[in-house]
């Protein structure tokens, strides 16, 4: 664990914040979603997708903040420097560098991977359950299990293995498991990366992923959730007074949970949808800035500023005391510090760093979300 003094950064009003929220978040809503999960592999898949986001989004944290971190490559276009997104960090390789935002890219890829195939092994499980004669049926399955013989359930397993074999082959059912694999991950990746995208005001990440967490609630999944929204609820204080930031520590590992919540109570339709919405959000946050359309919508902007404390109480308070404001101080510009842009320059979220996501792009454009 990095010392407390590598994890404090200043934030855009000036204040110096901790980012020890974020691998405390991470540790604490991973265990709480495990002890929660219905069974082993999904307590499995909740650890490894939330400890293991939690870890590389530290690793970029801290890293990241490097000075090796934002310099271009001798010779190459100053543009490199500071990759943000995917495509950035993929033209920081062709140079040959491989950024802090590429390895949590890769981390949180394989972590998320990880975790859907713990999510379908247990889905297997539950199926073969299922069935007539299966193990999880009671005593009804014992004796069944009994009287068929262990040689005849071999010889239906069989059967129903060369009915869904394909031409090429291959297991139907494999192949659709696979699919079902990829699917999960693609859910789980995509939902750590919107909520690192939303990391940039106080509370607002902290807000969604709770609003997400209790809409899961009352599903099979409400166990799971359980963890993540209750870290939510204790940190959303202390984030909404500037006192702490999730950083991509916090942010990816609440994301990945939330996005286990939702894959182990999905099918391969609903899988294919929930990431077809993650990837057109994301690739809208490349063009248009989720802060721009949250302020220019009533609803939204009061629900984001909820709790939040007012520039101009800022302002008043050093007035107050006879000392200047610091920082910018309710003029609309971004947290990052570049007026009219949320895009982070380099660090973790609202203190200028958030830059990686999965995926991403490379430069961003000036107005586009690009932690």
């Amino acid at each position: 664990m990095p010392g407390a003094a590598a994890l404090e950064r200043t934030n855009f009003r000036g204040r110096t914040v901790t980012l020890a929220a974020g691998p405390a978040l991470a540790l604490a809503a991973s265990t709480a979603a495990a002890l929660g999960a219905a069974s082993v592999p999904v307590a499995a898949a909740a650890l490894t997708a939330g400890l293991g986001s939690g870890a590389v989004g530290l690793y970029d944290d801290v890293v990241g903040a490097r000075p090796e971190q934002k310099s271009a490559a001798p010779g190459s276009s100053p543009i490199h420097a500071d990759p943000k997104g995917f495509g950035g960090h993929l033209s920081a390789l062709r140079e040959g560098r491989v950024t802090s935002g590429l390895v949590k890219i890769g981390g949180v890829g394989a972590a998320a991977l990880a975790a859907s195939a713990l999510l379908a092994a247990a889905q297997r499980r539950d199926e073969r359950g299922s069935r007539p004669g299966g193990t999880s049926r009671g005593r009804g399955g014992a004796v069944a299990e009994v009287l068929s013989g262990p040689a005849a359930d071999r010889r239906g397993d069989q059967r129903r293995g060369d009915q869904r074999r394909g031409p090429g082959g291959l297991s139907r059912g494999r192949a659709g498991a696979v699919v079902d694999v990829l699917l999960g991950a693609g859910v789980i990746a995509g939902t750590a990366n919107l909520v690192n995208l939303l990391d940039l005001r106080p509370g607002r990440a902290l807000k969604a992923g709770g609003a997400l967490g209790l809409a899961l609630a009352g599903t099979r999944s409400g166990g799971i959730v359980a963890g993540p929204v209750g870290a939510a609820a204790a940190l959303l204080p202390a984030d909404l007074g500037e006192e702490v930031m999730l950083g991509d520590a916090g942010a990816n590992a609440l994301g990945a949970l939330l996005g286990v919540a939702l894959v182990a109570d999905a099918g391969r339709a609903r899988r294919a949808a929930l990431l077809a919405v993650l990837a057109g959000l994301t690739a809208a946050s490349e063009k248009v800035s989720f802060t721009k359309v949250i302020e220019s919508t009533p609803v939204l902007r009061e629900l984001d500023a909820l709790g939040r404390s007012r520039p101009g109480a800022q302002v008043s308070e050093a007035a107050r005391s006879g000392a200047a404001p610091s920082g910018p101080s309710g003029s609309g510009a971004s947290e990052s510090g570049a007026s009219g842009s949320d895009a982070p320059a380099s660090g973790v979220s609202r203190a200028g760093a958030s830059r990686s996501g999965v995926p991403g792009a490379g430069a961003a454009p000036s107005g586009a979300e690009c932690p």
